[in-house]
């Protein structure tokens, strides 16, 4: 059988080719109606528009790129659902890379997804390399920066103030009556975000002249594991001494606080009698656990949703370049 052509679908939707083709690449006015006669025929005979010929022709693709740190948490599959609602009904497709945190792969990673000449590039954080910043600001493409407004953007951003998040929190442990904290995260020379949550909790909690006991944050993967280990530390050294005791610990997310109850539960330690612990992300694990956890849930989904509708030009191109788009702090039973 020979190849199907844009002829055999618009002879048989009954429409021109210009068309046929501007019913596949959502291009031009075309009603709903002609719209769906042509994808039901392009379906039928099995035919599939060359985007790249259409992208040599403009000097554009119907892509959207999305850099993203990692996939190994539920946080950043939901950021990818929100951006494909934004997209939804667009022609545009997003297709992504990941960089485990590290800024040389978020450069290779913008470099070789901008010579695909996408419509649009969503890159997660603020902070990059010089080469990779460059590249972003020198690119014709519209560029969404995600999750954080903590600093300076290319264009635009959305997302939370991980300060502000980290604030709120140790201002709800100290309304609890907490003294002396400690903090558990990982890797925070590459998570800059969990950085910026930590350094404004630290501010807080000292200016009211409370104790930050411990600050752990080793070069490891952020992980249920590893919140539970650091919690055994953090706990055992607490009976060698009145001065290395806690009564709440703040955790980079809700794995790392996820772990360190279940080393609670399991060697008997009261919660939050005995120490308080808090999160953050609001993660759908907070509710299947033993205890209900004290977290800040962030917005995931919608700051996806609403970074995509600016790349698809769904939302106004002027809009303010930092787009602060709130979570909500939820008290649990863990503190």
């Amino acid at each position: 059988m020979s190849k199907p052509t844009l002829a055999d679908v618009a002879r048989l939707a009954e429409v021109s080719e210009m068309t046929a083709s501007r019913a596949l690449n959502r291009r031009g006015y075309v009603s709903a109606a002609t719209i769906e006669r042509v994808e039901a025929a392009a379906a039928k005979v099995g035919y599939m528009p060359n985007r790249l010929a259409g992208a040599l022709a403009s000097e554009r693709t119907p892509l959207v790129a999305v850099v993203l740190p990692t996939l190994s948490n539920a946080v950043f599959p939901e950021v990818l659902a929100g951006i494909g609602a934004g997209l939804a009904g667009t022609g545009m497709t997003p297709v992504f890379g990941v960089t485990e945190y590290a800024p040389e792969a978020e450069e290779q990673n913008i470099r070789e997804l901008l010579s695909w000449r996408p419509a649009g590039l969503i890159v997660t954080g603020l902070e990059h390399s010089v080469a990779a910043r460059n590249l972003l600001a020198a690119c014709d493409a519209r560029v969404a920066e995600i999750m954080d407004t903590d600093g300076t953007p290319v264009s635009a951003c959305f997302g939370l103030s991980h300060r502000a998040v980290g604030e709120a929190m140790a201002r709800h442990l100290l309304d609890k009556g907490y003294r002396r904290f400690g903090y558990v995260g990982a890797r925070l020379d590459r998570d800059l975000r969990a950085r910026k949550r930590r350094d404004g909790f630290v501010a807080v909690i000292r200016a009211a002249g409370a104790t930050l006991v411990h600050d752990l944050a080793p070069d490891a993967r952020s992980s249920m594991l590893l919140g539970r280990q650091l919690t055994a530390g953090v706990l055992a050294a607490g009976g060698q001494g009145a001065d290395r005791r806690v009564d709440a610990l703040y955790y980079s997310n809700d794995d790392m606080a996820a772990g360190g109850l279940m080393h609670c539960l399991a060697e008997g330690v009261e919660v939050p009698g005995r120490v308080a612990l808090a999160g953050f992300n609001g993660l759908d694990l907070v509710d299947a656990l033993p205890l209900r956890l004290t977290t800040y849930r962030s917005p995931r989904f919608e700051i996806g949703r609403q970074a995509a509708a600016y790349i698809a030009a769904l939302q106004a191109p002027e809009i303010p370049p930092r787009r602060v788009i709130d979570g909500e702090l939820v008290p649990g039973e863990t503190s």
